[in-house]
């Protein structure tokens, strides 16, 4: 076995122990049976904010149309671990104190430049945190109604598979 081969099957076993809450909470599965934490009405509002800025409306619905912040909610309550959890919102709870920190006010209260301004800031300061979710934000927001049907070209019948297709300038990625 070479290098390249040993590289290949150990990120493929990573890949498939990190994402296994991921891809039990996309298959509705619950892996959580322990306590969960509770959010407050301000929490939330603060996870679909965070998510809105990694996936913001366009010529489609953003994040927070397409409930990606109940979707993660949701992940995290039925797929991971109360030490997981805390650690999650932890992270959230830190974006909100760096925006009271730099701007004088929470988080949702920040203009959208002030926003993006903090989320790219917290890319370096807290990097798994950020990467965590925006995990979550891309995958609840590719897989519900609006990602799959709006920003994603759906066709629920496919017809015969041409993988050598001119792709038209302007066309949109395939949901599959």
């Amino acid at each position: 076995m070479n290098r390249r081969e040993a590289v290949q099957k150990i990120t493929f076993l990573l890949g498939g122990t990190i994402s296994a809450p991921l891809m039990a909470g996309i298959m509705g599965e619950k892996l959580n049976f322990g306590p969960s934490l509770d959010l407050s009405a301000e929490q939330e509002a603060l996870l679909a904010d965070v998510a809105d800025v990694i996936i913001p409306t366009t010529g489609t619905p953003g994040a927070k149309a397409a409930g990606a912040d109940k979707f993660i909610t949701r992940i995290m309550r039925d797929c991971f671990e109360m030490a997981d959890q805390k650690k999650f919102y932890s992270g959230l709870e830190k974006i909100d104190a760096q925006s009271k920190e730099v701007y004088g006010k929470g988080f949702s209260a920040l203009d959208t430049t002030q926003k993006n301004d903090i989320v790219k800031r917290t890319t370096v300061s807290d990097k798994p945190f950020f990467l965590q979710m925006k995990g979550l934000t891309v995958t609840g927001y590719f897989t519900s109604e609006i990602g799959a049907t709006q920003a994603l070209d759906y066709l629920p019948i496919p017809g015969r598979f041409d993988g050598s297709w001119p792709m038209p300038k302007g066309q949109k990625s395939w949901a599959i």
